[in-house]
């Protein structure tokens, strides 16, 4: 079994494997395509981040209060969002999702982008894959921040460049949410 990446990584990318609580939908829930873990377990994770930190954060909307509470958790406060506009409806019960959002908070000294580096809030890239997120948000971190030491958080692929975690990269051992649970 192996642990979290060692080091201290100036920009961390996360994007939690949260629960939902809707039992009774017919096709399963997000349980049934991957993993998930309650907000205690991923809260109590010690991220290997700088003193002088970002952190991209992934939420769905039902689970935004959670990913404030994680933040804080991490010892980040919170600055922005981003809009992920995923070009097509997913589910729902109050309105069909066509978006998730992408926390970012800082700790420590930590300045925004050179103005150059810049962009909209708003991604907009069609889904693919349940829970796959846009390549052109890597793409951002990487050129916002060239010379920071990078962690992905639940990785599903592994990156040049990247140190990754998570129970889906196959091409590098990592520790399963089953021994993070276990270790608790």
């Amino acid at each position: 079994m192996t642990e979290m990446p060692s080091g201290e990584f100036g920009v961390v990318y996360a994007d939690p494997p949260w629960q939902y609580n809707n039992g009774g939908v017919p096709n399963g829930g997000v349980d049934h395509q991957y993993d998930t873990m309650g907000l205690s377990e991923i809260k109590n994770l010690e991220v290997p981040s700088a003193d002088d930190a970002i952190l991209y954060m992934w939420t769905t909307v039902t689970h935004a209060q959670e990913a404030f509470e994680l933040m804080e958790a991490w010892g980040f406060e919170y600055k922005t969002q981003a809009v992920w506009d995923k070009k097509n409806l997913g589910v729902g019960y109050w309105f069909r999702g066509g978006h998730e959002l992408l926390y970012v908070g800082v700790k420590g000294d930590v300045s925004p982008p050179n103005a150059e580096q810049r962009r909209s809030s708003i991604f907009r890239e069609e889904s693919t894959e349940h829970s796959v997120k846009p390549a052109k948000v890597r793409a951002h971190i990487e050129q916002a921040h060239p010379d920071m030491d990078k962690l992905e958080l639940f990785s599903r692929d592994s990156r040049v460049g990247w140190e990754v975690f998570g129970n889906e990269v196959d091409d590098k051992p990592q520790q399963t949410f089953d021994s993070i649970k276990a270790s608790q």
